[in-house]
């Protein structure tokens, strides 16, 4: 189903480390192959270390400065730069910045009935050391 995806008609969830609106998902449009998820992370908070089974991803910045986690290595990530994430690899973005970071991630293929699959991995090891 094609169809104008307006920013003031698109609601936002509210996380503990900022909030998410679904651009496009199944629930929205009917899409099987593409979940686009604009993402805002405010100050000093972060998606912590996750995984997407069965999906591939790329995180984009548009706005702030990022500590990105792919595995165990990290890098700093302005407007303009990504990262790709293999399906299933473990990864986190962390708002470095001192306002919101503006990120869009665009993951495929959908999977579930919301066209997004997660697993919380940042209680385990080395997850859970690797930014003490």
């Amino acid at each position: 189903m094609s169809k104008f995806i307006l920013s003031s008609e698109t609601p936002r969830d509210t996380l503990d480390w900022g909030t998410l609106a679904w651009l496009s998902h199944p629930p929205a449009t009917a899409n099987k192959h593409l979940t686009v998820i604009d993402v805002l992370i405010t100050p000093g908070q972060g998606h912590d270390f996750h995984r997407h089974p069965g999906q591939e991803e790329v995180i984009f910045v548009i706005e702030g400065k990022i500590e990105q986690w792919i595995e165990q290595e990290k890098t700093i990530l302005g407007p303009g730069d990504a990262a790709y994430i293999d399906e299933g690899v473990v990864h986190a973005s962390f708002n470095i910045g001192e306002g919101d970071a503006k990120l869009l991630a665009i993951l495929g293929p959908c999977v579930g009935e919301i066209g997004y699959g997660i697993e919380e991995v940042a209680d385990q090891s080395p997850w859970n050391n690797l930014r003490k």
